[in-house]
């Protein structure tokens, strides 16, 4: 088939949203179909769309349902939509979720927070990563408990949460927090370089590339990710291919992957409960190597081989659905 992928993120973007469009654009290639990324939908002619975000991407679902009312449409729900923009901009965003055949959700509870007349048309996808050249944590640096912390920095994320943490560790604590990621707002980016300057635990690296974030993994014992809101986060498969023992925030996005069950949560916003949790790792091997175990068992769930499968699936039910 010829599919379209709309995003909302541009060309030169390294959000999360373009890059889940090219993985997936190389993904369905793989099964035979011809891919066309696009940020917004100008009367192209296709099969079939994938429309990332149904909040940004709703000008593109509703000129793709009123220009093509028989071929299907798959609206893929982000954190921002699962969990702000259903409830800010609820006529929208429903509207962009109703007019879909097929909704696809980034983690296991998604179907917990959105509406149940969605439910029968919600399939869960985990989102892939590529195996590592290096596993996480596997050059340690000397005298250093390195953690690192990798994503835009905003505030969906809360990505000075564990720099904050780091502020309330006991004074023989080897930890370092390495932060890695670009800016969301010039605001961020102040905040950044002022813990920088006043936190000798903390380092702001900017936005790495993929070497650069490669070589974090694999000179930290632990990532977190504090976030408050998560549709689905791709580092989390990052980390479990990696072995890099995840320390998360307790929200759906988190659980939906890890597992309900999974030994590393803290409340959200408790830099204090990090701090413990944090302490906690550096000082009990035995701890640290049951957050490995726990990761490394769920990196089979989050292989290419088992995206691109979850991507014919979505296609063949929504072709099904479309007759």
């Amino acid at each position: 088939m010829h599919l379209l992928i709309i995003t909302p993120a541009g060309p030169d973007s390294k959000a999360g949203n373009r890059a889940t469009a090219l993985r997936w654009q190389v993904l369905l290639e793989q099964s035979g179909h011809q891919v066309q990324v696009l940020t917004g939908y100008e009367g192209e002619t296709a099969d079939l769309m994938i429309a990332l975000h149904a909040w940004r991407s709703a000008h593109a679902v509703e000129a793709w349902r009123e220009q093509n009312p028989d071929k299907p449409l798959i609206v893929v729900l982000t954190g921002t939509d699962i969990y702000h923009h259903q409830h800010e901009y609820p006529g929208v965003t429903l509207a962009s979720m109703d007019t879909a055949d097929l909704l696809i959700g980034l983690h296991d509870l998604v179907a917990r927070d959105i509406p149940e007349s969605f439910s029968d048309k919600l399939v869960t996808l985990r989102q892939s990563a590529a195996q590592p050249a290096v596993r996480g944590g596997s050059r340690p640096e000397p005298g250093q408990f390195n953690i690192c912390v990798i994503g835009h920095l905003r505030d969906e994320k809360d990505s000075l949460r564990a720099a904050l943490a780091a502020r309330h560790l006991p004074e023989d604590s080897s930890i370092v927090v390495n932060c890695a990621g670009r800016p969301h707002t010039e605001e961020w980016r102040e905040k950044a370089l002022s813990e920088s300057k006043d936190n000798p635990r903390f380092h702001w690296l900017g936005e790495l590339d993929k070497p650069g974030l490669e070589n974090l993994m694999a000179v930290s014992s632990v990532m977190v990710i504090s976030s408050v809101m998560e549709g689905g986060a791709n580092v989390v498969s990052e980390a479990c291919r990696a072995g890099l023992p995840i320390l998360a925030s307790d929200i759906p996005g988190n659980k939906g992957l890890l597992g309900e069950d999974y030994p590393g949560y803290f409340p959200v916003g408790d830099d204090k409960a990090l701090a413990q949790l944090m302490s906690r790792a550096e000082r009990e091997p035995e701890y640290l190597a049951k957050l490995r175990a726990a990761v490394s068992a769920l990196a089979e769930t989050f292989t290419p081989e088992k995206e691109r499968q979850s991507l014919d699936e979505a296609l063949a039910r929504v072709l099904d659905i479309r007759g």
